[in-house]
This record gives structure tokens, sequence and C-alpha cells, in this order.
């Protein structure tokens, strides 16, 4: 453990000293200044191959690299770092003053289908992670903490938050750091609650700091190369656990043949059952208000189909499905108590001023993870209109990290999967004209009624209603997992550009860069970022999960040196990694 987090600390400060990356380690400023410098070069290049642009396509290029005006100005000219406080002053001051919009704008029945979509879309991972953390932590951080954190500190987030369309949650990397942790506290046969308390206070202040001081400015220099590879790395990581849960029920000799083929047919109507609802919107049946409500609503009719259907095979052929496992009361996993401060007295001095060394690589996943999400969610795409706030954003989640700590609950950072359909369930399409989602998105619903009644109801849920919950077939939740896996796919240029690979040029649907960028070309970009993700996959399932937040970081300069060595002129970039 020492070791890893020795090495850890060097990579971050290699990272941090190179003269080339003057953006907290994950950035090439200059670099990225001098590509964006040379959209039109002097010379031709080297490369015959390349179609030299023509008019419209240089003023193409010249589009997709003007700042755009969703974006926030602040950010855009901000430095680094800046004065105390300055940056957290300002996001309150715009997005507080519109908080009654918030709430007005958030009653609709567009709202309330959110609102239980992601009721069942937060509940479930919630579940599952507590699960796999009760079992990386010896069962002293388990579903019931989880569920506990998911209510109470999602609530918090969206109720202050500047983007309350961010849904927070746990995630991947998150518990591989807390389960590397815990291994490392049984090697040095030290308590790990105490130790996890102490860490998470390291956590707050360290992500205090970033906050005061706006160092989430820094993730203007990410582009859309880092926020695809991303975004499709969680999108796989739940389509990939949901497979393997319904797999695993044929090789798990506890279960018996029938069961495990109901619940992969149950699973699987579900799945099927929330695409076909949710495409709905785009189809030629009934009226536009008849679809809208059918696909906003889809998602949720879904899971209470394949609740029913689930009944009704056990009425029938007596199979009883596994279901959501819920605590039987409202106690900590181990009976201790909920406040931990007084735990902190159990450890030696060295540990607590030690622990701040694997608390900053634990603060690096937890700012990256954060703001990684909190930029898709701001994304031009999403045709936001209010202002974000990334200072703000890093000030609440370092209030929710400390209150986390205190009490020994999971650590909850902004969650792509759950964030990106929150957003997409409260966007607004016009399918008049034909198109595919992306070119039919005209608005968003920005409000916070939606998170605060999601995290409401799962509070109230576990308070209340845990009985009623158990009885929920864990097969429709699975199927549920692969559904929300599978519609963030949409709008993601990378996973677009990799169907190319297999469909015929003369078909393939027009894109900015299809005329601009020969398909060889296209088809090398998307490969590299293909093995990024490999990369990025390959080290979180190693025994060294917690570099995570290493090579996420150097996801830019790896983009930025295929621009510098020339594998990519300075044009195709522009175009490809463009934020439109």
């Amino acid at each position: 453990m020492r070791w890893c987090l020795m090495l850890a600390l060097v990579l971050i400060t290699v990272a941090n000293g190179n003269e080339a990356s003057a953006s907290a380690g994950f950035a090439f400023p200059a670099l990225h200044r001098r590509s964006v410098s040379r959209l039109l070069p002097q010379t031709p290049p080297s490369d015959s191959s390349l179609v030299r642009p023509s008019a419209a396509a240089v003023a193409l290029v010249d589009d997709v690299t003007q700042e755009k005006p969703q974006q926030p100005q602040q950010l855009e000219a901000a430095p680094l770092v800046e004065p105390f406080w300055r940056g957290i002053a300002r996001d309150a001051k715009a997005r507080y003053a519109l908080y009654r919009s918030d709430i007005v704008d958030g009653i609709s029945l567009k709202a309330l289908s959110s609102i239980f979509f992601l009721f069942f879309g937060c509940l479930a991972p919630a579940v599952a992670f507590g699960s796999a953390m009760a079992a990386a932590t010896g069962g002293q951080i388990g579903s019931i903490e989880m569920i506990v954190a998911t209510g109470m500190l999602g609530l918090i987030y969206a109720a202050f938050s500047a983007q309350p369309l961010t849904i927070i949650g746990s995630t991947g990397p998150v518990l591989a750091f807390t389960s590397a942790l815990y291994k490392g506290c049984q090697a040095m046969q030290l308590p790990f609650l105490p130790t996890y308390v102490c860490i998470g206070l390291w956590n707050t202040l360290y992500l205090g700091i970033a906050a005061v001081f706006s160092m989430s400015n820094s993730i203007k220099y990410l582009t859309r190369w880092t926020d695809e590879i991303f975004s499709l790395l969680i999108s796989v990581i739940f389509m990939y656990e949901a497979l393997v849960y319904f797999s695993g029920l044929f090789t798990n000799t506890a279960v018996s043949a029938s069961t495990a083929a109901l619940s992969t047919g149950i699973g699987a109507f579900t799945f099927i059952a929330a695409v076909l609802l949710s495409g709905l919107r785009k189809s030629p049946f009934f009226n536009r208000f008849i679809r809208d409500k059918t696909a906003d609503f889809g998602p949720t009719i879904a899971v209470a189909g394949g609740s029913g259907l689930a009944y009704l095979a056990y009425l029938r052929y007596g199979i009883r499905l596994p279901t959501l496992s819920m605590p039987s009361a409202l106690t900590t996993s181990t009976g201790r108590p909920w406040l931990m401060l007084r735990s902190l007295s159990s450890l030696p001095l060295w540990v607590r001023w030690g622990a701040a060394l694997p608390a900053l690589m634990c603060t690096v996943l937890l700012f990256m993870d954060q703001n990684i999400t909190v930029r898709l969610v701001n994304s031009n795409k999403h045709k936001l209109k209010k202002p974000n706030g990334y200072d703000l954003d890093l000030a609440t989640l370092t209030v929710t990290t400390g209150i986390s700590s205190v009490l020994g609950l999971p650590w909850l950072v902004a969650a792509t999967v759950r964030s990106l359909n929150h957003v997409r369930s409260v966007m607004n399409f016009d399918y008049s004209k034909g198109g595919d989602d992306s070119s039919a998105v005209v608005g968003c619903d920005e409000q916070r009624v939606t998170g605060l009644g999601i995290h409401t109801l799962i509070l109230t849920s576990v308070i209340l209603f845990r009985q009623q919950l158990a009885l929920l077939p864990e097969a429709v939740l699975k199927g549920l997992f692969l559904f929300l896996g599978v519609s963030t796919l949409a709008g993601n240029e990378m996973w677009q550009r990799t169907k190319l690979f297999v469909t015929e040029p003369k078909l393939a649907p027009k894109r900015p860069w299809t005329n601009v960028v020969p398909l060889r070309k296209v088809h090398l970009f998307t490969a590299a970022q293909i093995a990024c993700l490999a990369a990025v996959w390959l080290l979180k399932e190693s025994s060294i999960g917690v570099m995570f937040p290493v090579i996420i970081a150097l996801l830019h300069p790896i983009r930025v040196a295929l621009e510098r060595y020339k594998a990519f002129s300075a044009e195709e970039v522009a175009v490809l990694d463009s934020e439109d």
C-alpha cells in the first residue's frame, strides 16, 4: 500500500511539474493554444492523400473553433487559479438569482416522469454499489449506508449546486480506491473506518481549497476527446455489469436453470420495453402529446411491466426471482453509531498526518470525476441556457464529502450515466424536420425539482418502504441498468464514428466532419480513442486500479501529442474534436 501511494504521488508530481502541463496535471494548454493558432497552416500537409479543404470547409473549421455562446464566459476567460472565494461568489450570484425559476420550471409531467425514472435509475446503482462496497470493506460500509448517502447527499447537492441536473452517486473508481484502502488497512493492522474518516476529512480540505481558489477552471483545457472516452467508459461499465449479472445466473449452482432463464427474459423485456417506449417519440404513431408523454414515462412503464410479469410467473409457475436486497432496519451495517468523529482518537498520530498522502490521490480522482461529468452535462449539444458554475458545484461536493466522511458514508461524486440520463429525461425534442436525436434537441427543462424529487423518494423509501422495495426483482433493475448504459450512447460522437467501421460509406449519416476529413483519418482518430478506452479499462481492472485518475489525466496530452507529431493536421483535429 505504501509503495503504491508513493508511486501515485510521484506520478502526480511529474504530471504537474511538466512545463507543458500547467493545468493541474491533465492538460497541455501551451500545445492546445498552438494547435488552435495553426488552424489554417501556411503550407499544405505533407500527406498527399489529404484533400485540400474547400472554402466551405475552411468556414466550417472557423465556425467550430469559435467560442460558443452557451459556454460560460467566466470560465473561458478565467485564470487557472483565482483569488479566494471569488469564483464561488460569482457562481452563487448568477445561479441563485434563478432559484424561483428552478422550481417553477420543474412543475410539469415531464419532470414527474423524470423523477420516477431516475428514482429507479439511482436506486438500482445505489444497491449494486452498496453490495459491492460491503464485499470490498468486510461489511463495514454496505447497502444501507450507500442508499442513505444517495438520498441525503443527493438532496443537498440538488438544492445548492449550480448545475442541479447533475446526479451524484458512487462510481467504480471510488469503489476501487475504497477497496484498496481497506486492503491496506488490513495489511498494516489499522482500523478501517477511522482511517476512512480521516482520509475523508483530508479530502474535504483538499476539495475545499480547490473550490475556493477556482481550480475547476483547469477543465477549460479539456476537449471532447476526453469527454467521449470517459462517457463511453462509464456506459460500457453499466452494460458490462448488467450482462455479467445475467450470465452469472447460469453458472451459479445455487440458481436453478428456470430461474436463470426467467430472470434473463424479464431483464430483456424491461430493457426492450424501455428502448421501444422511449423511442416512440420519433415514430409517426398517435399524436405528438401521446408520443412525448409515453416516451417520458417509458422507463417507468418498463419497470412496472417487468415487475408485473415476474409476479405473474410466480403465481403461475411458482418461480421466485431474486429480489432487491434491502436492510431490515435503519441501522448501520455493523451496528456502529452514525457519527464517527470520536473514532479518530483510536488512530496513531502518524496515521492522522500520513492519511494526507492517499487522500491527495483520492481527491484527484473525485476532482476529475466530478468536473468531467459536469462538463458533459453542460455540453453545447444539450442547449442549456441558464448559467452554470463549476466552483459552486465543487464547493457543494466539498460539503457532501465532509458529511459523508463524518458519518462513515460512501464518498459520492457526479455520476456520468445517471447525470446524462437525467439530462436526457428532461430534454425537449422536435423531430418534425427529421434528423437524429442530437439535431432534434431544442432545449432542456433546467430546474431543481427533479433532483429534489428523486432523492427525496430514495430517502423516504429507505426510511418507510424498505419492505415494499424488497419485492422488486433484481432482473428488472439490471434490465434498467442496461438501458441506462445504452441510452447514453446517443449523441456520443466517438460511438457514432465507431459504427462507421461496419457501415457502408455511402449510407453513413452526414456529420460535420463527413466532407472535411478523409475517412481513413476519421477511422484513425476513432481507433486512437478506442485504444485509450481499452487502456483505461485494463488499468481499472488491474491490481493498481487506484491509479485510474492518472490515465484519465493523460488523455488530453495524448490527443495533443497525436496532433503535434503529425498524426492529424490542425484542421482535422479542429473538426473531429470540436465542441459542436
